[in-house]
């Protein structure tokens, strides 16, 4: 018969988990184990009795689709925690996915934006803290995916990592295991959605949904035209008589729409490349810059940073994966990479 282990004996075993907390998605790699959650940063709450109906993907399907009391709610807005209530809740679903109770206490690497205050560390510090973490680690996500698309981060080398999120896009250089240039914006994919939703309210006087504006964003949405390029129908609600209505969405119109978004990413990595020392912006001649992130899944964007800088650019192999696979990675050699971590940890 197999014995359980006692109290004592437990509080010994540690499940290492790696979060990236991302504004649009939240991926959890486990140590050992790989990738064992990857689903919309989203939960969903009776208003009434602020009970948490559902999380993830069920949460994101009830988007605009719910009765009064029910409210679906994104607790990260631009990378920053604003809900920090909520944040802590799904902090602690997650670890409840994942293993982690009492019993299995959890060292946690979360993956934060560069730009991140002290006060926003702390909060996310703290969320984790109460959530049920037994030590938390903060490291920066362009470091991560630079670790996770493979890049030599130690070597005296420059590389450059461009991560667009859901809510910020930075744009970082890196060489001996730390960030030396540094650029970020409060945009990521949620305002080109936001955009597309704008332009067909503005031109053709009809209101469409966030999801409705991703998917147009998919299926016709680019920074560069692209060959074999289609038009796309499109329903909605007219705003005159309230009646559904559908229109024809051209490719040229959406990125007319989102021009200021697309043209807000570019400048940041033309003003990264700004920061460079010489010596580390000859590398990335060779090197090129590496596009990672859900939003750098833009089709056209690549070809669009390579003409406004000058430089080659490889969208990576996992874009949307690759921050949590480098944290992942952090924790499978933790003595080796701790260094690279933000700060001290929070017990």
């Amino acid at each position: 018969m197999r014995r359980r282990p006692t109290n004592r004996e437990g509080a010994g075993l540690a499940r290492d988990l790696a979060i990236d907390l991302g504004t649009a998605n939240t991926l959890v790699y486990l140590r050992g184990q790989g990738i064992i959650l990857n689903e919309p940063t989203v939960i969903a709450l009776n208003d009434r009795t602020q009970d948490v109906l559902a999380m993830g993907h069920e949460a994101w399907q009830m988007i605009g689709r719910t009765p009064g009391y029910i409210v679906a709610v994104r607790p990260l807005r631009g990378g920053a925690i604003t809900d920090f209530e909520i944040t802590q809740r799904m902090i602690r679903l997650l670890f409840q996915r994942a293993g982690v109770n009492r019993l299995y206490r959890a060292r946690v690497l979360i993956c934060v934006p560069s730009a991140i205050t002290h006060v926003e560390q702390r909060a996310v510090l703290e969320a984790a803290r109460r959530a049920g973490a037994a030590t938390t680690y903060l490291i920066e996500q362009p470091m991560a995916a630079a670790i996770g698309a493979g890049l030599p981060v130690h070597e005296p080398l420059g590389n450059m990592v461009v991560d667009v999120g859901g809510g910020t896009t930075e744009v970082a250089v890196i060489s001996l295991g730390g960030v030396v240039a540094l650029e970020a914006v409060r945009v990521g994919s949620f305002d080109v959605d936001a955009a597309i939703q704008a332009f067909v309210r503005r031109e053709y006087g009809i209101a469409v949904g966030e999801h409705t504006a991703e998917e147009i964003k998919i299926a016709i949405g680019s920074a560069a035209a692209t060959p074999d390029e289609f038009k796309a129908e499109v329903r909605g609600r007219d705003l005159m008589s309230g009646l559904p209505k559908t229109i024809i969405l051209s490719p040229e119109e959406v990125r007319h729409a989102i021009e200021e978004q697309t043209r807000a990413i570019c400048d940041a990595v033309v003003s990264a490349l700004g920061q460079t020392p010489p010596e580390l912006a000859q590398d990335l001649i060779l090197q090129g810059i590496h596009l990672v992130g859900g939003g750098g899944m833009l089709r056209g964007l690549d070809r669009r940073i390579a003409q406004e800088s000058g430089l080659p650019v490889h969208l990576v192999e996992a874009p949307l994966e690759c921050v949590v696979l480098g944290a992942g990675r952090c924790l499978e050699s933790f003595d080796r990479l701790k260094d690279m971590f933000m700060g001290s940890p929070r017990r």
